[in-house]
């Protein structure tokens, strides 16, 4: 699934496109994707004005209108691109925005985990969705005290804490255990012990390996491609995501990067460095 970096990458690529231009034509080619369209949501696209792009967590956020906001979430499959009307469909494209100035927006979604949904700026923070998600890593206020505070007491393992989203809105299953390698924190050390010195490291390191990844595109797994159809390039320097049984960076230990299974994810790390 698309995480923070991701997210961040297509809504930078399509703000560029899309910021200050009307909706000339919406098509919605099913009925659904993960759970149903709000009714009348063609007719609510429909000539509307775009307005700033923003983001929260995992979700993409379009202002319409005079209040509107349109949520896009990429499930695990989804992608949302810009191009031209010349393109021709293609299978999975189950939203199609036509812009006024010829721009298409595509959302193509083969396994349609994916969702639509709208909402008005006076709800949008209490919008089911949104209402629970915890602090941008990225913003002023994420830090080690923070961090410490919101893993307080937690007797489950640090890597499962921090991809709850109610602890770091957009933090998944890549960065976390690249941010846990940069920290030298292992991903089996209960949460509860996170504080101090720790969670400085730790939320240092977090913001940094999110920056560096929005910085490279994105890091491109199976479907993911930036807003421009391009792909992500983060992958090429993961230090342990991935990379089971190869020779951690910076390090000799003997059986290199490790793999173990939490709570149903696959969690890379050095068991040497990270204690």
């Amino acid at each position: 699934m698309p995480e923070l970096p991701e997210v961040e990458t297509v809504r930078r690529g399509l703000a560029r496109v899309m910021s200050g231009r009307h909706i000339r034509s919406a098509e919605l080619r099913r009925a659904d994707l993960r759970r149903p369209f709000p009714p009348a949501l063609a007719e609510r696209l429909q000539g509307a004005r775009i307005g700033a792009l923003g983001r929260r967590g995992k979700y993409i956020l379009i202002e319409l209108g005079g209040d509107g906001i349109l949520i896009l979430h990429l499930g695990m499959s989804g992608r949302i691109t810009a191009g031209n009307a010349a393109c021709p469909a293609a299978r999975h494209d189950h939203v199609v925005l036509t812009l006024d100035d010829g721009t298409t927006i595509r959302f193509n979604d083969p396994r349609r985990f994916g969702l639509i949904d709208y909402t008005s700026r006076a709800e949008m923070a209490r919008h089911p969705l949104l209402a629970g998600l915890g602090p941008e890593p990225l913003e002023p206020g994420f830090d080690g005290a923070y961090l410490a505070g919101a893993l307080a007491g937690k007797l489950t393992p640090v890597k499962s804490a921090l991809l709850d989203q109610r602890i770091v809105a957009g933090l998944g299953n890549i960065y976390a255990c690249e941010a846990l390698y940069r920290a030298r924190l292992s991903p089996r050390r209960l949460a509860g012990t996170i504080g101090g010195g720790r969670a400085d490291r730790l939320a240092a390191a977090i913001r940094a390996v999110l920056e560096e990844a929005i910085a490279a595109g994105g890091s491109s797994l199976r479907d993911y491609v930036q807003a421009d159809g391009n792909l992500g390039y983060f992958q090429h320097r993961w230090a342990v995501y991935g990379r089971e049984g190869a020779p951690c960076p910076g390090c000799d230990c003997p059986t290199g990067v490790r793999r173990i299974v939490q709570s149903g994810r696959s969690t890379f790390f050095c068991a040497k460095r990270q204690r």
